[in-house]
């Protein structure tokens, strides 16, 4: 209880602007007690005004008041601090460099915790209670701490701006408007700031519509790369197979190959060992014939001689034995020269493979779909956005289905919207393979495969008429194609339903008609740089085309 009491004396007694004693307490006309010196420093901040205003209740005097030190309320202050009890420090934070201060403190000032923009000034805590009791100042709007509450004062008139000139687009004050900016439209800021928060609202749903764009954008590249990533990974895994297989090919051959040429040397020393030993048997024996006919020749005994003559005559001729022909062995070449061959064949096949082109549409080869399975696999999901149809375009609940309107139908403004033709956007951005089919009710129209930022006035807008665009026309089953402002006449099937197959990294984007099978209309080669969307145009009135599941 006494802790209580001594805390009512102190804040009884403290001043509001330095929260400490009060030391030489004066009061003024409207009753609250200050330092002299803290009040004198409050006033001197406000002198240019020429209004004095107390800082706790706002009460303003048109002069200075004089100020007189309060006797009584100085010598209680005196016994208070003979008691020993001082003014315990605030619990409030001080106000750093980048924080607001409260305009009332003086000395080291506290953090402001609210502004007040009929008063222009920003009150700690302390000093924003009056605020909060007094029935005058219950009325004020209080806002966040703001360090530019003088930007609201009008610089000519030093009152503050609640107003708004239209037609010079500035803050005035209400003496402005009838002063320099008579005859302007003006109107109360609040009012202003209806209708500029009402736009800001419309641009917001525009950026947030395309942060939703480009994320979806975005997550069809990281599928993209995830799809690229995955077939990557297995061509490396099935070629690293392949060439394994390859090598064990070739080791299986290299191995043969040499246990044919070893079978085929031993083949060919056996052959030529068995001659040379047959040879050599030969010449032995016509050796030994050679030595008699030389015995034969040194007998000196004339009939001697030529009676033995007779039986040896005979050993002078030669042994039969077929000649040594040294032909070339050229088989073991032939083999070398086959090796070199296949060499040669492999390293050529090697070189001109597509896999050593720069080129990913190598490695990953999709071929263009042919059968209802293949369409219906690449079958995507399409829907028309609101914020591009021209305004005599009504689209479906769905976003499905757009049917041509004779009147203008009541749509907000959007920047994505066309104005020109009666042409639509979808939604959606088309990456990799896709597939969609259009029906049309009517004589026709225009499907078109379009890149986002196309111009949504002008000539530049149009479907076919710039580089930003492919657009087949297909008024009453008469087909032509339009890119760059020039025309391709098509041959083929009418039919109310056409079917669009687009490969966005192939550069590939195919017409069919489609009625109990697909008929190839057209078909386009390129290079897309962009995310691209389906597009329509409708030109005539009561006409309707929609995004309809594939056959």
């Amino acid at each position: 209880m006494e802790q209580k009491a001594n805390q009512l004396d102190l804040e009884t007694f403290s001043c509001s602007i330095c929260l400490d004693l009060l030391v030489d307490p004066v009061a003024i006309p409207c009753g609250h007690s200050y330092c002299m010196s803290c009040i004198k420093s409050h006033w001197d901040e406000e002198e240019e005004r020429r209004l004095y205003r107390c800082p706790q209740c706002r009460e303003t005097f048109l002069q200075k008041p004089a100020l007189v030190k309060n006797t009584m309320l100085a010598e209680l202050v005196e016994q208070l601090k003979k008691t020993g009890l001082q003014a315990a420090p605030a619990d409030h934070c001080y106000a750093g460099p980048e924080d607001v201060s409260c305009d009332v403190c003086s000395g080291r000032k506290l953090k402001a915790i609210k502004s007040c923009l009929v008063c222009l000034a920003s009150y700690c805590e302390k000093h924003l209670q009056p605020h909060y009791e007094s029935a005058p100042l219950q009325k004020h709007k209080l806002v966040e701490p703001s360090k530019n509450l003088q930007e609201n004062i009008c610089s000519r008139h030093d009152e503050v701006m609640k107003m708004f000139c239209r037609t010079d687009q500035k803050c005035i004050c209400y003496l402005c408007s009838v002063d320099e900016h008579g005859g302007h439209d003006t109107v109360s800021a609040a009012a202003e700031r209806t209708e500029r928060q009402r736009e800001l609202e419309v641009r917001r749903e525009t950026i947030q519509q395309e942060i939703q764009d480009r994320e979806k954008d975005v997550e069809l590249l990281q599928q993209e790369v995830e799809a690229i990533n995955h077939s990557a990974d297995q061509t490396v895994e099935d070629s690293e197979e392949i060439f394994t297989q390859l090598i064990r090919l070739i080791q299986k051959r290299s191995s043969d190959v040499k246990q044919q040429i070893r079978s085929q040397q031993e083949t060919e020393v056996r052959r030529v060992l068995e001659l040379q030993e047959k040879l050599e048997q030969e010449i032995t024996e016509l050796k030994r014939k050679d030595a008699e006919l030389k015995q034969l020749s040194h007998t000196e005994d004339h009939n001697q001689f030529l009676h033995n003559y007779q039986s040896v005559s005979a050993l002078g001729e030669s042994p039969h034995s077929s000649r040594v022909n040294i032909r070339p062995l050229r088989y073991f070449e032939d083999v070398t020269a086959a090796v070199e061959e296949l060499r040669d064949v492999l390293q050529d096949t090697l070189r001109d493979s597509s896999l050593n082109k720069p080129q990913p549409e190598a490695l990953l080869p999709e071929p263009e779909p042919t059968s209802k399975t293949d369409f219906l696999r690449y079958s995507c999901d399409i829907t028309l956005d609101p914020n591009t149809a021209h305004q005599q375009l009504l689209l479906s609940e769905g976003g499905l289905k757009a049917t041509l309107m004779k009147q203008p139908q009541s749509c907000p403004k959007h920047p994505d919207r066309f104005t020109s033709c009666c042409q639509v956007l979808s939604r959606e951005g088309l990456m990799g393979r896709c597939y969609w089919e259009v029906e049309w009710t009517g004589s026709g129209g225009f499907i078109a495969v379009v890149q986002k930022n196309i111009s949504r006035t002008g000539g530049g807008s149009v479907f076919g008429r710039n580089d930003k665009s492919w657009a087949l026309d297909c008024y009453q089953s008469q087909y032509k194609l339009f890119h760059k402002n020039s025309s391709t006449s098509i041959s083929g099937p009418g039919s109310s339903r056409i079917g669009v197959y687009l490969d966005h990294r192939a550069g590939l984007l195919s017409f069919y008609s489609v009625s109990e099978t697909r008929t190839l209309l057209h078909r386009v080669q390129t290079a897309f740089t962009q995310p691209l969307h389906a597009g329509l145009w409708i030109y005539w009135p009561g006409d309707s085309a929609e995004f309809c599941k594939p056959r």
